[in-house]
């Protein structure tokens, strides 16, 4: 059965005519309304109570994040089965234990699935809510210099990210390294200013998947009305580079657990998918893209049970592609046509990498004159390859001249010779 969900007017993240729906979980007051089995329930029940030997209702349904009432129902139901037995009470508060055939069937049940945490919510639910959560805003050019506030971007840069992010799509950024693509792709989680819920687990034919990620989502406290099988948090924002493999994109089934965690662009559903150095993977590039044209073209991501089964789940994240490799070598002209918004970072020119030393300098503590940015410039010109300015050069070189600076135990500064140094300690000349 569908969540409740509550009208609010006032959500920030309003399209550009009108309100919007906001998806508010609202807290089930019985099983039938929480959409789930009553055996789930059941089996998490004497699992929990199997692993603390003697509990509470108070403290099963914490632990649960339901209602005291629906741990009634289900203790009720065991109750009546002789799978558990009253130990005593606390006030109101039944404290129980599992009778001998309860512990035989608590320690069949956690064999199979170890899975003890907050109770899961339908996927239909979850896709529902992915759907509902779906980012919509209005985003001109003075937000995005908002944005963008500690980059100096030039601007015709500025005007293709703007409506490229509008699209809600996917974006490729590339163009030679150390110019700020990973930079941008970093900030672009900034467009995000409200929040979202995130189960902590779904079911699905009777199997639990994990999605809730402390290092992913960052909580909320969320408003005491509201179903705590979910979690309020931030929109997420998943950055991968070298390090991702084929198996970070499939529902990864843990062997001993018994349970499944989810993939990260499911993580990442109703917020943003960095690919930092796309191209440079260990899975091909190829395989990936074609592993994805589906979900980037229609928005939705088919996944397999173990037992074969395929379920199919929102994909609702911008991905953002991010490289320093010629695009047309990492995919062709079909998939190419299905990311839209192609954004190249360029080399800098000479004023936008003084500007960039400007404000670097000024974070740095350091003076900054035009006579001392100009012989900076022109010295990564004459050591830089191919004699271009590269927007990382400033932070590199301002850093090795705070390092010179504290190794003799003075000031730092845009001096010649210190510069020269830097120069030689940064190119290798």
């Amino acid at each position: 059965m569908q969540a409740a969900t509550v009208f609010d007017s006032s959500a920030r993240d309003a399209p550009e005519t009108g309100a919007r729906e906001r998806f508010i979980p609202a807290m089930p007051h019985s099983i039938e309304e929480m959409g789930i089995s009553q055996n789930t329930l059941v089996d998490l029940f004497l699992k929990l109570t199997l692993i603390a030997g003697e509990t509470n209702i108070t403290s099963l349904s914490r632990t649960m994040h339901i209602e005291p009432a629906i741990v009634n129902q289900v203790f009720s139901y065991l109750r009546g089965q002789q799978y558990v037995e009253v130990k005593g009470m606390i006030g109101n508060n039944y404290v129980l234990a599992l009778t001998g055939g309860g512990r035989k069937l608590a320690q069949d049940r956690y064999q199979m699935n170890q899975y003890v945490g907050p109770a899961p919510v339908p996927l239909e639910v979850y896709n529902a809510a992915i759907k509902q959560q779906s980012f919509r805003r209005r985003l001109n050019r003075d937000r995005l210099h908002e944005i963008f506030h500690d980059l100096v971007l030039p601007e015709e840069t500025i005007d293709q990210l703007g409506p490229a992010i509008l699209s809600n799509s996917q974006i490729f950024l590339y163009g030679s390294t150390g110019n700020g693509k990973t930079s941008v792709a970093e900030r672009l989680v900034r467009i995000f200013d409200d929040d979202i819920f995130v189960p902590h687990a779904i079911e699905v034919q009777g199997q639990i998947i994990n999605i809730a990620d402390s290092v992913v989502h960052t909580e909320i406290e969320a408003p005491d009305n509201v179903d705590r099988r979910w979690m309020r948090c931030t929109r997420p924002c998943i950055a991968v580079g070298g390090e991702m493999v084929p198996e970070m994109l499939e529902l990864r089934y843990e062997e001993t657990l018994g349970y499944y965690t989810a993939p990260l662009q499911m993580k990442a559903n109703n917020g943003l998918f960095i690919i930092d150095d796309f191209g440079r993977q260990m899975i091909n590039p190829r395989d990936l893209l074609n592993r994805w044209i589906v979900p980037l073209d229609r928005g939705i991501d088919f996944l397999t049970l173990r037992t074969g089964v395929k379920l199919s789940v929102p994909f609702e994240t911008m991905v953002i592609f991010s490289t320093n490799l010629d695009p047309r070598q990492l995919a062709d002209e079909a998939f190419l046509r299905r990311i839209q918004n192609k954004v190249k970072i360029e080399t800098v020119s000479d004023e936008i990498f003084d500007r960039i030393l400007k404000s670097v300098c000024d974070n740095a503590g350091l003076e900054w004159t035009e006579e001392g940015s100009a012989y900076v410039r022109e010295a990564c010109k004459v050591d830089g390859r191919k004699a271009v300015l590269r927007a990382c050069y400033p932070r590199d070189v301002v850093r090795i001249l705070k390092n010179i600076a504290d190794y003799e135990d003075r000031e730092a500064g845009l001096i010649p010779a210190d510069i020269d140094r830097a120069i030689t300690l940064y190119f290798a000349r």
